[in-house]
């Protein structure tokens, strides 16, 4: 039996934020691997490429070996079975996070029988969100700051 905890943190990850890194490093502690799952999401329209994103989180983690990235293109619960994790990570900002990531971790364990662990973003980062920085991008601003 396998007794390593792996956890899938899915996501667009359009860009990978510091909130999203600070998630992973905490979640590091509860794991022993975490596999970074790029979803597509064929209703949304990216502002980095997916090459581009995976290079910029593989990069980010190039010095730990515990943290994989990976793309993928279906359902968040197949995805897991797919990699052999069993827990889904997830990042949660704000009580409106909370409500939908809830729907989803009772969708997701319904499902696939997987378990969804929340972990809150630390307060300073809990501001910044993907959309935030798209925004600030798109009209030609610094963003290295939001980014690790």
């Amino acid at each position: 039996m396998n007794t390593m905890k792996t956890a899938i943190f899915p996501g667009s990850f359009d860009p990978f934020t510091i909130g999203h890194y600070d998630v992973v490093r905490r979640a590091l502690q509860l794991f022993d691997k975490i596999i970074i799952g790029i979803g597509t999401n064929a209703t949304k329209q990216p502002v980095f490429s997916v090459e581009e994103r995976l290079k910029q989180i593989e990069e980010t983690f190039r010095n730990d070996p515990r943290v994989e990235v990976q793309v993928y293109d279906s359902l968040t619960v197949d995805f897991a079975k797919q990699t052999g994790a069993q827990f889904i990570l997830r990042g949660v900002r704000c009580i409106a996070d909370f409500e939908y990531e809830r729907n989803m971790a009772e969708a997701n364990k319904e499902i696939g029988g997987i378990e969804t662990i929340l972990l809150y973003t630390s307060p300073e980062y809990a501001h910044i969100s993907s959309t935030l920085v798209r925004d600030l991008y798109s009209y030609g601003k610094d963003i290295s700051s939001f980014l690790p």
